[in-house]
């Protein structure tokens, strides 16, 4: 019998969490307690926030339920180191569609996670190498949990950071707000040496650690992270223009196309017109436009015709064993921003 009431609470918050409906009187024998306990438990579980439905019949049943808030869940081993490998695996790659919000859960998590358990999601992890949509460099899942626990903690945040050009240097920061871009993860800090707001690509950063001073958060010149990243990587880089028509209905393509380019406007029922502005490599582009499994035709700019052109000729010699050289893969190259 089960005489220690949290711990009692704790396993049958855990039975409950099982998708399925469970009788009084074995939730009772699995507790070692009265059914009537076990009545009390769950309004205790009720007024914590837990929606837990009773039914009616001869032994009556329990089962948790949707409901208005999201409670505290109870994970047993397995369950946390599979949700912390899933979090980290898609942390590691700047997947389009992993915001910042899955970042602080993995913080969250590993946080509380114990040493054995850590130890387990470490050494799967390094034992597994994902298959995953992200376009970006890889990047070290405790590199983004630490910077996500500073941004939410308002804690100065001290790294060292390599340039594009290769310059080392140290920055000590006051972390606002991590931005993924679907290909890569960037800080939006103020950089307490240059006096200045700063974005940094994670990817170039290295040895985070979080100094536990605390700061009051500044007021971020256009009030929203992504919209002062979007202006900081149009002042560093050389962008242009484009104008693409898909023969696919909008939301066919939107389905597909990175968010970073941007959204498509429907022409008819079959065809859409997609127009944006891009620092990236005209060849990149073209073949990220060449994986949408849709007929598309390029208006402008000039070098982004070209580049799709040299792509098709490519991929055409390539399939008819007419590319010369050995290896016969396509390949392709990326400007550094």
């Amino acid at each position: 019998m089960t005489t220690d009431t949290p711990a009692r609470l704790l396993t049958l918050l855990s039975l409950l969490q099982t998708p399925r409906e469970w009788p009084g009187g074995e939730l009772a024998d699995r507790l070692g307690v009265s059914r009537r306990t076990v009545r009390r438990d769950i309004d205790r579980l009720r007024e914590l926030g837990y929606p837990v439905q009773a039914t009616k019949g001869a032994d009556g049943g329990y089962r948790l339920v949707a409901g208005k808030a999201m409670p505290p869940l109870v994970l047993d081993d397995e369950e946390a180191v599979a949700i912390a490998v899933g979090l980290r695996a898609g942390a590691g790659h700047a997947v389009e569609g992993l915001d910042e919000a899955s970042v602080r859960a993995l913080a969250k998590l590993e946080q509380v996670l114990p040493g054995r358990l850590r130890h387990r999601v470490t050494t799967l992890q390094a034992a597994t190498t994902p298959l995953t949509s992200g376009d970006g460099p890889s990047i070290a899942p405790e590199t983004l949990t630490v910077m996500a626990s500073t941004v939410a903690g308002r804690e100065r945040l001290r790294f060292a950071y390599r340039a594009a050009d290769g310059t080392a240097s140290r920055r000590l920061t006051e972390p606002y707000r991590l931005v993924s871009t679907g290909r890569r993860w960037y800080l939006v800090a103020y950089d307490l040496d240059r006096d200045d707001w700063r974005t940094f690509r994670v990817d170039r950063v290295s040895e985070p650690f979080a100094t536990g001073a605390r700061f009051t958060p500044r007021e971020l010149p256009t009030g929203d992270a992504a919209e002062y990243l979007r202006r900081s990587m149009h002042r560093q880089q050389r962008t242009y223009d484009f104008v693409v028509t898909f023969a696919a209905p909008a939301d066919f393509v939107a389905a597909r196309v990175p968010a970073w380019l941007g959204a498509p406007e429907p022409v008819d029922e079959g065809s859409c017109r997609l127009r944006g502005s891009t620092g990236d490599a005209p060849q990149w582009v073209a073949l990220r436009l060449a994986m949408l499994e849709c007929d598309f035709t390029v208006h402008e700019p000039r070098e982004l015709v070209d580049a799709v052109r040299d792509l098709g000729s490519r991929l055409s010699r390539a399939a008819s064993g007419g590319g010369g050289g050995g290896g016969g893969g396509v390949r392709g190259s990326e400007s550094e921003e």
